[in-house]
């Protein structure tokens, strides 16, 4: 990862390469899918204490793909932002079946 990504667009396609294992785009779609449920949670419930579990889900089901599954280490420690634009884009792509679940 020593290449210097100077706009989303570019960074993208990286980090879907990032991705190619089927168990690890899955478990970045089910921690994403838990970050929606539990803001709308806490949002419903008044319970916004529960927030604090937000980079916990986040970052724990996508480190497990990554170590487990993928082998490779999360472009979250090089290119954080891209990387949590790239969680959200991912996510998008495969509600909407751009990429496979």
């Amino acid at each position: 990862m020593s290449k210097q990504y100077s706009n989303f667009s570019e960074f993208y396609p990286f980090y879907l390469n990032q991705h190619k294992n089927k168990t690890c785009r899955r478990l970045h779609f089910v921690g994403s899918f838990l970050i929606v449920s539990l803001i709308a949670y806490a949002v419903l419930f008044s319970h916004y204490l529960s927030l604090w579990l937000i980079p916990v889900i986040g970052y724990g089901f996508a480190w497990i793909g990554h170590v487990a599954f993928e082998r490779n280490k999360p472009a979250t420690f090089i290119y954080p932002i891209y990387s949590l634009m790239g969680d959200w884009v991912m996510f998008k792509d495969i509600l909407l079946g751009k990429i496979k679940f």
